[in-house]
């Protein structure tokens, strides 16, 4: 496994950077990524799509991947659902906007907190993504720019829709090709559209049977043709972009690991996912970081990258802001898989130890997506 990409600009592009890039095309002004202008624009989110995945299976996507160049990619960090797609929506990564994991430990009422599919009490959307949505600003600024959010009825009223999702009219439809057409038939009734398109199927069966399974592949091809039937069905002045918030490793299970006992001795909880664990430490610990560090260096060393809060936090992995929200959800030790195995504590349920395809951690396979051109972007 290769460790996350950097350039001398740091790591970019990332999500954080999309749809500024389409508004500025929008309004007929020069972004960084140097879109052309255009009326409106479909920012498709394929949940689960990593670069490596699409150039290694692109003959089961040739819509997808036509005109695909080589710099069209972009980073996403944390590599989970709940931080790429608040990072899309927020222009901003999690360091700012507050999602940084799938879960987490909340130090103020010591529980774990989901903030992909729990979202219980003391969880308010509105409040817990710390960020306003870039949907959101066009409507409370009046822009003519008009907002929409593509999904299924599912997750219409969920959580996450709630904390990330939130300025854009909302419409659902089942299937991936029912979907596209919706976004299409949006962009052409619009005057000016920027519409976001989410597909997880991709994402959901990568999990469940991995993505070197037969259905994966099917799922891929499925995708392709709603991708094709959108981009023959938009009118020539929409710009299209591809991309995903995570790629995704098939893990095996003889590869899950169980940290010892003995390296948890000082710890009150371990969130996170299995291939980026973070460990929150009894407050009577927190003294010795750098110590407690290298001991879970000299156990897993070969196998993760392992940080303190503060040594990670200056990676600007997290972006350059971080706010004490974020600051305090972030473990104070981060375990971050490099070798293809999964991480977890003895007494986690077996429930947790199914799923083959994972993500989260700071390899290329995980952190670098595609973000194609296509339409009007091409």
């Amino acid at each position: 496994m290769e460790p996350i990409v950097f350039n001398s600009d740091g790591i970019a592009p990332t999500l954080a950077d999309v749809l500024p890039n389409c508004l500025a095309a929008m309004r007929g002004e020069r972004g960084r990524m140097g879109l052309p202008a255009v009326r409106g624009a479909v920012v498709v989110l394929v949940d689960g799509l990593g670069e490596s995945l699409l150039r290694t299976r692109g003959g089961h996507a040739r819509h997808i991947v036509r005109g695909w160049r080589p710099e069209d990619i972009a980073v996403s960090f944390p590599s989970t659902t709940v931080a790429g797609i608040t990072s899309l929506m927020t222009a901003s990564q999690a360091g700012a906007h507050g999602l940084v994991g799938y879960s987490i430990w909340d130090r103020r009422t010591e529980e774990y907190r989901n903030q992909l599919s729990g979202w219980g009490e003391g969880m308010d959307p509105a409040t817990w993504q710390l960020r306003s949505t870039v949907f959101e600003s066009l409507v409370a600024d009046a822009d003519p720019i008009e907002p929409f959010v593509v999904s299924t009825e599912d997750y219409r009223d969920s959580g996450l829709t709630n904390a990330s999702l939130r300025g854009g009219g909302y419409h659902g439809a089942e299937t991936m090709l029912e979907r596209a057409e919706l976004a299409a038939r949006l962009c052409r009734k619009a005057r000016r559209p920027l519409v976001y398109l989410y597909n997880a199927e991709l994402d959901q069966i990568g999990h469940k049977r991995g993505t070197e399974s037969g259905t994966w592949l099917e799922r891929l091809e499925e995708l392709d043709h709603a991708i094709a039937r959108l981009l023959d069905s938009l009118p020539e002045d929409i710009g299209v972009l591809i991309t995903a918030d995570h790629g995704m490793i098939d893990i095996p299970r003889e590869a899950q690991i169980d940290l010892p006992p003995a390296l948890l001795e000082d710890a009150t909880a371990v969130a996170g996912e299995p291939r980026l664990r973070h460990v929150y430490l009894r407050d009577e610990a927190r003294g010795d970081v750098r110590a407690l560090v290298e001991r879970f260096r000299e156990a897993e060393g070969d196998r993760a990258w392992v940080y303190g809060q503060e040594e990670l936090l200056s990676t600007g992995l997290y972006g350059a802001e971080i706010a004490s929200a974020a600051r305090e959800r972030i473990g104070d030790i981060v375990i971050a898989a490099r070798a293809p195995v999964t991480y977890f504590t003895e007494t986690m349920p077996a429930s947790m130890r199914l799923m083959i395809g994972q993500h989260g951690s700071l390899t290329n396979e995980e952190t670098v997506v595609p973000l194609i051109r296509h339409g009007a972007f091409r």
